[in-house]
């Protein structure tokens, strides 16, 4: 199969089951959180997943959880088993990879090889490309858990999906065939891509936990009970409406409020008070740029933010 075969190109719309591609004998490399349950998602949909590698204990008890009856083999070994092989390794380990399976002659001229990184779009993947390889990336937008929950949570996800134009409608129909949602991201757009990814996703997650442990400090039995009506309607309102979505005494300019709750974090937590300074200022910014927040009251909160030993 090559990217000149007409048969591989003549795809059309990819949620038409006619228009998918053949049944692929498929390999994972790496199986850390994201291979196995992508291997699952392609073997439900018919392929037959026929080899894996993985290098640590866990990745191995993963594979055997979610690919049972798959043999673990090394990489090379993978790539000469299988038509297609999903690359699910971390980001910097990525090239690397690419060029020592080149280089050692495992790629076969008309194999598809699937990388699942946010970060790198398919010219990562140059050195197999030259010795013939299908170059595509699909990147899933979720977090895994390493777990079968994750095969489900396929259904419906969004895929950053880059490739050559010629092979757009293979990646589009792969994913469709995970239960996943494609949306084209061009090769040079890619990092600010996953930027936005990386940003709202880790950084939430880091604003969550830190909220959860003031509120440990506070005497709450279960913080996270307590914050799960909220922070999901902010982020249900955030996603619709944006700024719009701003309350709170920084978007009200209520500077005495935000005061106190400085004072508070430098006598009980002063461990994260630049992360509180950091994202008020953000917010202050934003209000002011939309037209909730006046002048005044945005620069007495900057003067707040500013203080030290207060």
């Amino acid at each position: 199969m090559s990217a000149d075969d007409p048969g591989l190109l003549s795809f059309g719309d990819p949620r038409d089951p006619g228009n998918r591609p053949a049944r692929l004998t498929v390999g994972v490399v790496g199986t850390g959180r994201v291979g196995p349950a992508m291997g699952a998602a392609l073997q439900l949909a018919g392929h037959r997943v026929v080899a894996a590698s993985g290098v640590s204990a866990a990745s191995r008890r993963r594979a055997e959880t979610l690919l049972p009856g798959v043999r673990l083999v090394t990489p090379p070994q993978v790539m000469a088993a299988a038509d297609l092989v999903l690359l699910t390794v971390p980001d910097d380990a990525l090239p690397e990879l690419v060029a020592g399976l080149a280089a050692t002659g495992a790629v076969r001229p008309g194999q598809i090889l699937v990388h699942t990184s946010g970060a790198h779009g398919v010219s990562v993947l140059e050195p197999a490309t030259r010795a013939g390889a299908l170059p595509l990336a699909l990147h899933p937008a979720m977090t895994f858990t390493g777990t079968s929950v994750d095969v489900a949570r396929l259904a419906g996800c969004p895929f950053g999906v880059t490739s050559p134009e010629e092979l757009r409608p293979v990646a589009e129909a792969l994913v469709v065939e995970m239960g996943g949602e494609p949306e084209w991201v061009p090769e040079a757009v890619r990092p600010l891509y996953h930027t936005a990814l990386a940003h709202g996703s880790n950084h939430l997650v880091t604003l969550v936990a830190q909220a959860m442990e003031i509120l440990t400090d506070a005497g709450v039995a279960e913080p996270g009970r307590m914050l799960g009506p909220l922070l999901g309607a902010a982020l249900d309102n955030a996603l619709r409406s944006g700024d719009a979505a701003l309350t709170g005494p920084v978007a009200r300019g209520d500077a005495g409020t935000v005061r106190a709750h400085v004072a508070q974090l430098r006598a009980t937590s002063p461990q994260l008070l630049d992360s509180y300074r950091a994202m008020a200022r953000a917010t202050a910014d934003r209000a002011l740029a939309n037209g909730m927040l006046k002048p005044e009251s945005a620069e007495a909160l900057l003067d707040v933010l500013a203080e030290e030993g207060q």
